[in-house]
């Protein structure tokens, strides 16, 4: 077994700059089941959120994560995020990573449920590429090894530590094991449970599915973040079009032309994701539409072309010109924010087993991640990892979440008769009929015995394809259960049986194999 002091599974955001800090410190080798470049950062439009502003505070920062995150967030967690971000947005800017300026400073835009303007953009609203293009580029002319169509299948643990991990190539089929001292979970999200979502094909809950395996607790995993506005066209994959979007002035009409998010929130078109998303639904279903429509006319053409190149482009070659008429949206999936559930310094209850980004849960989202914060969330804990990794940490102090922790077991289900066999689309479209932006107990226990069903007929995974199916139904079912025990709404949560926030349920639902 080749030994390495850092393994890192995942090349977006988390794990390249993970990797770019462990450099430093030993060893390093990067697993990734696409090619270096395959992830869903490259696809964050809107931003990195940090206090460097003028009128802009880390404790304003802080008031507004918390707010957002409706009562879940760990207060700890959100004051290291909050207060380290200038000096990792720092780091960023001396990898390389061309953040915009105007005048020679910075520039900063405002992005729903925060108070000011504090949200850092490069190329307009192609933050995240130039991030991970930067980042990819450090990593391939530095010492870091990195193993691309290699897919990590399973967690070597022995008495409780990390021993290293078993990849899969995808190109021939064989299996190797890797050893390490340290082995770092930074695979990304899980939107492919959805049938529509904003994430890139590879964003199937690997991370997930390999710590519950390894016996890592996961947490929060009810809370599926769905963006409000992404492009609907017939067939034509969602594209994300950024909260910036709404940021700098647009408006949301239904398919009569009439401006609805004031009927819905005071805060109207600047709504946290989840009222802005469940708005749209309403709306969409008393107009007899899939669709509404995001309104920039009114906005100087200049101002879309020169901050949002991307999507300005994107529907123009779509036959769209936004800056003449109104754009069809509807919410997608969007970002997962549960997961595994690490403490302020990474750490799982496994040792030497870390995980971070969205693939991590350290509880700085709570309920309802505010935006452009998961970039930031990303480099911050990477930090923080490495950081403890080298002993140059104090000891971890205990979890200052303000909520409780309920442990449950996945549980039992009577399987089904005569179910056809379990197929990405199938999957997707159960996700997005029972399991979506508003459940009930009716739906969501239809879709637990479903997957229950399809977990206790898959066969034994051999390829890339099959360990995916397999690792999105296993996270479905974790979504799932969880969407089933929390008896209330609370962020991006919503049953329609319990349609309030209860403090009975200000508390983390904690799954375990």
């Amino acid at each position: 077994m080749k030994q390495y002091d850092y393994v890192i599974v995942g090349s977006g955001i988390a794990g390249l700059y993970t990797a770019l800090l462990a450099n430093k410190q030993g060893s390093v080798l990067i697993i990734t089941k696409g090619s270096i470049d395959d992830c869903n950062t490259k696809y964050a439009q809107g931003g990195i959120a940090a206090a460097i502003g003028k009128n802009d505070s880390p404790e304003s920062h802080f008031k507004d994560t918390i707010s957002a995150g409706d009562g879940l967030c760990n207060t700890e967690a959100v004051r290291i995020l909050v207060n380290e971000a200038p000096a990792r947005i720092t780091d960023l800017v001396n990898f390389g990573v061309p953040f915009d300026t105007v005048n020679g400073e910075v520039a900063l835009t405002r992005e729903a449920a925060h108070s000011v303007s504090r949200i850092l953009h490069a190329g307009g609203d192609a933050t995240g590429e130039h991030i991970e293009v930067t980042l990819s580029e450090q990593a391939r002319s530095s010492k870091i090894q990195v193993l691309e169509d290699c897919l990590a299948t399973e967690i070597l643990v022995e008495k409780g530590v990390i021993k290293g991990v078993k990849a899969l190539d995808c190109h021939t089929g064989s299996i190797e094991e890797f050893g390490c001292r340290s082995l770092i979970l930074a695979t990304g999200g899980a939107g492919q449970l959805y049938k529509y979502s904003t994430n890139s094909d590879i964003a199937t809950g690997d991370g997930i599915v390999l710590a519950f395996n390894a016996g890592a607790e996961i947490v929060d995993m009810e809370f599926f973040q769905f963006h409000p506005t992404a492009l609907r066209l017939p067939g034509v994959t969602p594209f994300l079009i950024s909260e910036a979007v709404r940021g700098e002035g647009g408006v949301l009409r239904n398919v009569d032309g009439y401006r609805f998010m004031p009927d819905y929130t005071p805060e109207a078109d600047l709504a946290p994701r989840d009222v802005a998303a469940r708005s749209i639904v309403y709306e969409m279903e008393k107009t007899g539409s899939d669709r509404v429509f995001i309104d920039v006319t009114h906005l100087p053409p200049y101002v879309i072309t020169t901050r949002f190149p991307h999507i300005y482009r994107f529907c123009l070659d779509h036959g769209l010109d936004i800056t003449k008429g109104v754009t069809p949206v509807a919410p997608a999936a969007h970002y997962m924010m549960g997961g595994i559930k690490t403490n302020s310094w990474g750490e799982t209850n496994i040792a030497g087993l870390f995980a971070v980004g969205e693939t991590a849960c350290t509880g700085v989202h709570g309920a309802n991640r505010l935006a452009s914060n998961s970039l930031l969330e990303a480099v911050v804990f990477s930090k923080r990892i490495v950081d403890r990794t080298t002993k140059e940490t104090e000891t971890p102090s205990p979890d200052q979440s303000q909520s409780q922790e309920v442990h449950h077991r996945l549980s039992q289900r009577q399987i089904l008769e005569t179910m056809p066999p379990p197929s990405r689309s199938a999957l997707q479209e159960l996700h997005w009929d029972k399991v979506g932006i508003i459940r009930d107990k009716e739906s969501l226990t239809e879709a637990a015995d479903v997957l229950a069903t399809w977990q206790n007929c898959l066969p034994q995974p051999t390829d890339r394809p099959s360990y995916e199916l397999n690792n999105l139904v296993i996270t479905g079912r974790l979504v799932t259960e969880a969407a089933l025990l929390r008896q209330e709404s609370r962020g991006a949560h919503f049953r329609s049986d319990f349609p309030h926030s209860s403090p009975q349920w200000q508390c983390h639902i904690i799954l375990v194999k």
